[in-house]
């Protein structure tokens, strides 16, 4: 997959992952990351974040979940955003775990792991079998990927989170719906997906001792919330059409990326001729291999709305991955001038320009990279079609340095020094490219203390 819409740390290493039962991989998408941009900015702004540069990774999981390891990022699970159906739905989850980041849960943790990278995170987390804020995950991956992945003392991160959550769990549902009070958001949607979520594991929590729990007895927390949720005077307000219409696209977008082709046609009908249902179509004609359908939906998408930068970005991202790099430049730059230059799909029309076999154009992916890595400065595949462009100029020093900041923002410190140790010697002493490599060389990985 391209940098769009891309599952793990670089394209292809998706499907062999999760047909492996590998931890859930994180997804990268500059369309629905600005939907959730919007949907945490004045939430977080209201809980005093606003200068914290909270991010949003979406881990593919079909379980209904989220949850904070830090200061700086909420994990949310493809199945909370495909099961929400309102906008509001999934804000309310947001500004849950916005709660639990203004309140200073975790706080030790959040120390401890402050300068760890996101994949990092996932595996300490998910080998400690301690997702903070959901149901019982519906895919088998997650238990799965606790061997080799322990990247810290589990019975550590297993008793901070467990003594955190129940305690702290009410008081996030409670600056949850303050922080939607004050950006004049209903708690309903919040209300109604922990009511939900209550469901789902009441039969479990019968039969569970309440003190080896992460949250509250589900039917005392939703007493609480829905108490608190109805004082508010916007409770009843309902989402914009305009933020439902995208917020449908976003679900549709979702579908079609992760699930089967007959899974989505099911779903999405050829009778349905909205735009979400065209949508979704049309991702999962190109993933499956009907490249003519899919460019004919894709162009129909694009002639309903031309101004629309992920429909010339998906076009590209087709194009691309169905060998035809060249063909795909043109599309791409329209998607990157019209969203403003989106470092994700700037990335991608980056590896366009590597791939069309022009060393022309693969000197002018360089510069693309560069620009598009000073924004994204964790994105480990900006890195390695970096890589890619330095080598097919011939350039080895920086190919190397390129290949060892991805190695590094994967996790794979080994890798990672070896290749940088290589570069170093090549490049000046003192020069920038030294510097940088000697960086990654000197680099020690935090350690979670064990106290």
């Amino acid at each position: 997959m391209g940098a769009a819409f891309f599952l793990g740390q670089f394209p292809g290493a998706s499907r062999v992952a999760l047909a492996q039962g590998a931890m859930p991989s994180v997804i990268r998408d500059a369309e629905i990351e600005e939907l959730l941009r919007e949907y945490t900015r004045p939430v977080l702004k209201a809980a005093g974040l606003a200068g914290q540069n909270v991010q949003i990774v979406i881990l593919n999981d079909r379980a209904f979940n989220a949850f904070v390891a830090d200061g700086r990022r909420i994990f949310v699970f493809v199945g909370a955003l495909t099961d929400s159906t309102t906008p509001n739905q999934i804000i309310g989850v947001l500004a849950h775990e916005s709660g639990h980041i203004a309140g200073g849960h975790l706080a030790r943790m959040r120390e401890q792991l402050a300068t760890a990278q996101t994949a990092a995170i996932i595996a300490m987390i998910l080998s400690a079998g301690a997702v903070v804020a959901g149901s019982q995950s519906r895919d088998s991956s997650m238990a799965q990927a606790a061997p080799g992945l322990v990247m810290a003392p589990q019975e550590t991160i297993r008793r901070t989170l467990l003594a955190y959550a129940r305690g702290q769990e009410e008081m996030a549902d409670r600056a949850g719906v303050k922080f939607l009070t004050m950006t004049g958001q209903s708690p309903k949607g919040m209300l109604d997906t922990f009511e939900r979520f209550a469901n789902d594991t009441l039969f479990i929590s019968r039969t569970m001792d309440p003190y080896l729990q992460t949250h509250p007895m589900p039917r005392e927390r939703i007493a609480s919330l829905q108490a608190l949720a109805q004082e508010s005077p916007y409770f009843n307000k309902l989402d914009s059409p305009e933020l439902q219409a995208r917020h449908d696209m976003m679900r549709a977008k979702l579908y079609g990326f992760t699930d089967r082709l007959d899974s989505t046609l099911r779903r999405y009908p050829t009778s349905n001729n909205s735009l979400p249902a065209r949508y979704a179509r049309a991702i999962a004609y190109y993933r499956f291999g009907n490249p003519r359908e899919a460019l004919a939906n894709i162009d129909s998408l694009i002639a309903s709305q031309p101004n629309n930068p992920y429909f010339y970005e998906l076009k590209g991202q087709a194009l691309l991955e169905g060998g035809k790099a060249r063909e795909a430049i043109a599309p791409l730059r329209q998607a990157v001038q019209l969203s403003n230059h989106n470092a994700l799909i700037q990335m991608l029309l980056g590896q366009a320009l590597v791939q069309s076999g022009d060393r022309t154009l693969a000197d002018q992916a360089i510069p693309e990279l560069r620009v598009a890595l000073q924004k994204e400065p964790e994105a480990a595949m900006g890195y390695r079609v970096l890589a890619m462009a330095f080598s097919q100029k011939g350039d080895q020093p920086n190919a190397d340095l390129s290949s060892a900041q991805a190695s590094f923002n994967e996790g794979d410190f080994k890798t990672a020094r070896q290749l940088a140790a290589r570069a170093q010697r090549a490049f000046p002493n003192g020069s920038p490219g030294w510097l940088k490599a000697d960086d990654i060389v000197n680099f020690k990985p935090p350690k979670l203390s064990q106290n």
